[in-house]
Protein backbone atom coordinates (compact mmCIF):
# COMPACT_ATOMS: atom_id res chain seq x y z
CA UNK A 1 0.00 0.00 0.00
CA UNK A 2 2.90 2.38 0.61
CA UNK A 3 4.43 1.79 -2.21
CA UNK A 4 1.17 2.68 -4.25
CA UNK A 5 1.01 5.56 -2.68
CA UNK A 6 4.66 6.51 -3.06
CA UNK A 7 4.16 5.77 -6.84
CA UNK A 8 1.07 8.49 -7.35
CA UNK A 9 3.08 10.86 -5.11
CA UNK A 10 6.13 10.44 -7.27
CA UNK A 11 3.75 10.81 -10.59
CA UNK A 12 2.23 13.45 -9.43
CA UNK A 13 5.87 15.28 -8.71
CA UNK A 14 6.61 14.42 -12.21
CA UNK A 15 3.45 15.96 -14.21
CA UNK A 16 4.37 19.04 -11.46
CA UNK A 17 7.70 19.59 -12.87
CA UNK A 18 6.70 18.72 -16.54
CA UNK A 19 4.55 21.66 -16.34
CA UNK A 20 6.86 23.75 -14.53
CA UNK A 21 9.70 22.70 -17.20
CA UNK A 22 7.20 23.64 -20.01
CA UNK A 23 5.98 26.79 -18.30
CA UNK A 24 9.55 27.81 -17.43
CA UNK A 25 10.30 26.88 -20.96
CA UNK A 26 7.86 29.51 -22.70
CA UNK A 27 9.16 32.36 -20.30
CA UNK A 28 12.52 31.85 -21.53
CA UNK A 29 11.26 31.98 -25.27
CA UNK A 30 9.05 34.85 -24.25
CA UNK A 31 12.23 37.02 -22.32
CA UNK A 32 14.35 35.81 -25.32
CA UNK A 33 11.70 37.50 -27.80
CA UNK A 34 11.92 41.03 -25.45
CA UNK A 35 15.43 40.75 -26.08
CA UNK A 36 15.43 39.99 -29.49
CA UNK A 37 17.44 36.93 -29.22
CA UNK A 38 15.54 34.89 -32.31
CA UNK A 39 17.36 31.76 -32.19
CA UNK A 40 17.19 31.23 -28.52
CA UNK A 41 13.68 32.08 -28.62
CA UNK A 42 12.88 29.61 -31.41
CA UNK A 43 15.38 26.85 -29.70
CA UNK A 44 12.92 27.40 -26.70
CA UNK A 45 10.16 27.12 -28.08
CA UNK A 46 10.92 24.18 -30.07
CA UNK A 47 11.77 22.46 -26.69
CA UNK A 48 8.46 23.53 -24.82
CA UNK A 49 6.67 22.27 -28.10
CA UNK A 50 8.74 18.99 -28.14
CA UNK A 51 8.37 18.48 -24.24
CA UNK A 52 4.28 18.52 -23.83
CA UNK A 53 3.28 17.82 -28.03
CA UNK A 54 -0.46 17.65 -26.35
CA UNK A 55 -0.66 20.50 -24.38
CA UNK A 56 -3.62 22.42 -25.14
CA UNK A 57 -1.76 25.65 -25.57
CA UNK A 58 0.39 24.37 -27.91
CA UNK A 59 -1.89 26.56 -30.71
CA UNK A 60 -0.22 29.78 -28.84
CA UNK A 61 3.70 28.15 -28.97
CA UNK A 62 3.11 27.23 -32.42
CA UNK A 63 2.00 30.60 -33.21
CA UNK A 64 4.43 32.91 -31.98
CA UNK A 65 7.49 30.39 -33.26
CA UNK A 66 5.90 31.30 -36.88
CA UNK A 67 6.53 35.11 -35.76
CA UNK A 68 10.49 34.10 -34.63
CA UNK A 69 11.07 32.50 -37.31
CA UNK A 70 9.46 35.18 -39.83
CA UNK A 71 11.74 37.04 -38.00
CA UNK A 72 14.65 35.78 -38.67
CA UNK A 73 13.73 35.49 -42.52
CA UNK A 74 13.09 31.58 -42.33
CA UNK A 75 9.58 32.00 -44.20
CA UNK A 76 8.92 28.20 -45.04
CA UNK A 77 8.92 27.06 -41.26
CA UNK A 78 7.30 30.08 -40.56
CA UNK A 79 4.63 28.76 -42.77
CA UNK A 80 4.90 25.64 -41.60
CA UNK A 81 4.52 26.90 -37.72
CA UNK A 82 1.73 28.77 -38.66
CA UNK A 83 -0.12 26.32 -40.39
CA UNK A 84 0.24 23.58 -37.12
CA UNK A 85 -1.25 26.44 -35.03
CA UNK A 86 -4.63 26.29 -37.02
CA UNK A 87 -4.70 22.76 -37.38
CA UNK A 88 -5.19 23.18 -33.59
CA UNK A 89 -7.14 26.30 -33.98
CA UNK A 90 -8.78 26.65 -37.42
CA UNK A 91 -11.24 29.28 -36.78
CA UNK A 92 -8.39 31.74 -35.07
CA UNK A 93 -8.94 35.04 -36.35
CA UNK A 94 -5.08 36.23 -35.10
CA UNK A 95 -3.71 33.18 -36.78
CA UNK A 96 -5.69 33.42 -40.07
CA UNK A 97 -4.11 36.58 -40.41
CA UNK A 98 -0.37 35.59 -39.60
CA UNK A 99 -0.43 33.25 -42.10
CA UNK A 100 -2.21 35.56 -44.58
CA UNK A 101 0.10 38.05 -44.49
CA UNK A 102 3.26 36.07 -44.66
CA UNK A 103 1.59 34.17 -47.90
CA UNK A 104 1.18 37.82 -48.98
CA UNK A 105 4.61 38.78 -48.36
CA UNK A 106 5.34 36.02 -50.41
CA UNK A 107 3.59 36.93 -53.30
CA UNK A 108 1.31 33.74 -52.34
CA UNK A 109 -2.31 35.66 -53.35
CA UNK A 110 -4.20 32.75 -53.80
CA UNK A 111 -3.41 31.17 -50.42
CA UNK A 112 -3.57 34.98 -49.17
CA UNK A 113 -7.13 35.16 -50.99
CA UNK A 114 -8.41 32.20 -48.87
CA UNK A 115 -7.29 32.96 -45.77
CA UNK A 116 -8.77 36.66 -46.04
CA UNK A 117 -11.86 34.92 -46.88
CA UNK A 118 -11.91 32.75 -43.73
CA UNK A 119 -11.45 35.67 -41.86
CA UNK A 120 -14.06 37.77 -43.30
CA UNK A 121 -16.71 34.62 -43.22
CA UNK A 122 -15.31 34.67 -39.62
CA UNK A 123 -16.01 38.45 -38.55
CA UNK A 124 -17.61 40.16 -41.59
CA UNK A 125 -16.15 43.66 -40.57
CA UNK A 126 -12.42 42.59 -40.17
CA UNK A 127 -11.20 45.77 -42.02
CA UNK A 128 -7.51 44.22 -41.96
CA UNK A 129 -8.72 41.12 -44.13
CA UNK A 130 -10.76 43.43 -46.16
CA UNK A 131 -8.46 46.03 -47.17
CA UNK A 132 -6.00 43.31 -48.14
CA UNK A 133 -8.86 41.13 -49.86
CA UNK A 134 -9.32 44.44 -51.65
CA UNK A 135 -5.08 44.57 -52.51
CA UNK A 136 -5.20 41.00 -53.87
CA UNK A 137 -8.46 41.75 -56.31
CA UNK A 138 -6.49 44.92 -57.39
CA UNK A 139 -3.69 42.77 -58.26
CA UNK A 140 -6.12 40.01 -60.38
CA UNK A 141 -7.34 43.27 -61.85
CA UNK A 142 -11.11 42.70 -60.07
CA UNK A 143 -11.60 46.04 -59.97
CA UNK A 144 -15.26 45.93 -58.89
CA UNK A 145 -14.78 43.64 -56.30
CA UNK A 146 -11.71 45.15 -54.81
CA UNK A 147 -14.32 48.62 -54.45
CA UNK A 148 -16.54 46.82 -53.12
CA UNK A 149 -14.15 45.99 -50.15
CA UNK A 150 -13.13 49.00 -49.79
CA UNK A 151 -16.62 50.35 -49.60
CA UNK A 152 -17.15 47.76 -46.72
CA UNK A 153 -13.80 49.36 -45.23
CA UNK A 154 -14.62 52.72 -45.36
CA UNK A 155 -17.67 51.71 -43.59
CA UNK A 156 -16.36 50.61 -40.67
CA UNK A 157 -13.43 53.19 -40.34
CA UNK A 158 -14.60 56.38 -42.81
CA UNK A 159 -10.97 57.91 -42.90
CA UNK A 160 -8.77 54.99 -43.79
CA UNK A 161 -6.08 56.08 -45.98
CA UNK A 162 -5.49 52.91 -47.28
CA UNK A 163 -9.21 52.39 -48.44
CA UNK A 164 -9.69 55.57 -49.74
CA UNK A 165 -6.55 55.46 -52.39
CA UNK A 166 -8.06 52.06 -52.90
CA UNK A 167 -11.19 53.83 -53.90
CA UNK A 168 -9.68 56.17 -56.37
CA UNK A 169 -7.46 53.53 -57.81
CA UNK A 170 -10.43 51.48 -58.84
CA UNK A 171 -12.65 54.07 -59.67
CA UNK A 172 -9.73 55.18 -61.94
CA UNK A 173 -9.41 51.76 -63.35
CA UNK A 174 -13.30 51.10 -63.99
CA UNK A 175 -12.41 54.56 -65.92
CA UNK A 176 -14.95 56.50 -63.82
CA UNK A 177 -12.46 59.65 -63.61
CA UNK A 178 -14.64 62.01 -61.87
CA UNK A 179 -15.22 59.93 -58.82
CA UNK A 180 -11.49 59.05 -59.00
CA UNK A 181 -10.54 62.55 -59.34
CA UNK A 182 -12.80 63.89 -56.55
CA UNK A 183 -11.36 61.10 -53.88
CA UNK A 184 -8.05 62.11 -54.71
CA UNK A 185 -8.94 66.05 -54.03
CA UNK A 186 -9.99 65.14 -50.76
CA UNK A 187 -7.14 62.90 -50.10
CA UNK A 188 -4.83 66.00 -51.20
CA UNK A 189 -6.75 68.15 -48.82
CA UNK A 190 -6.28 66.27 -46.25
CA UNK A 191 -2.59 65.13 -47.08
CA UNK A 192 -1.23 68.08 -48.59
CA UNK A 193 2.54 66.89 -48.13
CA UNK A 194 1.90 63.62 -49.54
CA UNK A 195 4.05 63.24 -52.46
CA UNK A 196 2.68 60.10 -53.61
CA UNK A 197 -1.22 60.96 -53.76
CA UNK A 198 0.33 64.38 -56.18
CA UNK A 199 1.72 61.79 -58.40
CA UNK A 200 -1.32 59.64 -58.33
CA UNK A 201 -3.96 62.09 -59.26
CA UNK A 202 -1.48 63.77 -62.11
CA UNK A 203 -1.14 60.14 -63.74
CA UNK A 204 -4.91 60.65 -63.82
CA UNK A 205 -5.34 63.97 -64.88
CA UNK A 206 -2.70 62.64 -68.04
CA UNK A 207 -5.45 59.56 -68.59
CA UNK A 208 -8.38 62.42 -68.79
CA UNK A 209 -6.12 64.53 -71.25
CA UNK A 210 -5.46 67.30 -68.81
CA UNK A 211 -1.67 67.82 -69.05
CA UNK A 212 -1.23 70.83 -68.22
CA UNK A 213 -3.05 70.37 -64.86
CA UNK A 214 -0.97 67.01 -64.24
CA UNK A 215 1.84 69.44 -65.17
CA UNK A 216 0.77 71.40 -62.28
CA UNK A 217 0.33 68.83 -59.72
CA UNK A 218 4.16 67.21 -61.17
CA UNK A 219 5.51 70.81 -60.13
CA UNK A 220 4.19 70.79 -56.78
CA UNK A 221 5.07 67.42 -55.93
CA UNK A 222 8.86 68.15 -57.57
CA UNK A 223 8.43 71.53 -54.66
CA UNK A 224 8.11 69.00 -51.53
CA UNK A 225 10.70 65.91 -52.97
CA UNK A 226 13.42 67.90 -55.87
CA UNK A 227 15.16 64.44 -55.35
CA UNK A 228 12.31 62.01 -56.53
CA UNK A 229 13.43 61.32 -60.37
CA UNK A 230 9.78 59.79 -61.23
CA UNK A 231 8.31 63.23 -61.04
CA UNK A 232 11.02 64.29 -64.13
CA UNK A 233 10.32 60.89 -65.85
CA UNK A 234 6.25 62.04 -65.55
CA UNK A 235 7.24 65.49 -66.77
CA UNK A 236 9.29 64.12 -69.83
CA UNK A 237 6.68 61.94 -70.99
CA UNK A 238 4.17 64.62 -70.56
CA UNK A 239 6.52 67.29 -72.81
CA UNK A 240 7.25 64.35 -75.04
CA UNK A 241 3.20 64.12 -75.87
CA UNK A 242 2.74 67.79 -75.95
CA UNK A 243 5.64 68.36 -78.68
CA UNK A 244 7.86 69.96 -76.10
CA UNK A 245 10.76 68.07 -76.69
CA UNK A 246 13.50 70.33 -75.48
CA UNK A 247 12.22 70.30 -72.19
CA UNK A 248 11.33 66.81 -72.42
CA UNK A 249 14.93 66.29 -72.91
CA UNK A 250 16.10 68.60 -69.83
CA UNK A 251 12.93 66.55 -67.71
CA UNK A 252 15.07 63.01 -68.49
CA UNK A 253 18.59 64.29 -68.21
CA UNK A 254 17.41 65.66 -64.74
CA UNK A 255 15.87 62.35 -64.08
CA UNK A 256 19.20 60.93 -64.87
CA UNK A 257 21.19 62.76 -62.92
CA UNK A 258 19.07 62.03 -59.67
CA UNK A 259 19.99 58.27 -60.27
CA UNK A 260 17.30 56.44 -63.09
CA UNK A 261 19.78 54.28 -65.27
CA UNK A 262 20.97 56.13 -68.56
CA UNK A 263 19.34 53.02 -70.84
CA UNK A 264 16.23 53.00 -68.76
CA UNK A 265 15.56 56.59 -70.76
CA UNK A 266 17.30 55.36 -74.15
CA UNK A 267 14.16 55.78 -76.13
CA UNK A 268 12.84 58.84 -74.12
CA UNK A 269 15.79 60.71 -75.25
CA UNK A 270 16.13 59.67 -78.54
CA UNK A 271 12.69 60.75 -78.91
CA UNK A 272 13.10 64.21 -77.09
CA UNK A 273 16.10 64.98 -79.55
CA UNK A 274 14.10 64.33 -82.98
CA UNK A 275 12.76 66.40 -85.18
Amino acid sequence: MKRIIYIIVLCCSCLQLSAQTYDELITRAMDAVEKDSLYQAEEWFKKALQLEPANMRNALLFSNLGTVQRRMGKNKEALESYSLALNLTPYSVTMLLNRASLYLEMDYLDKAYVDYCNVIDLDATNTEALGFRAYIYMRRRQYTDAKADYQRVLKEVSDDKTARIGMAMANQKLQRYRESLEEFNRLIVDYPKDVSLLKARAELEVEMGTLEVALLDLENAAKLAPNDEEIYVMCGEIYLEQGRKREAYVAFEKAIELGVPRPELQEQLKASKGK
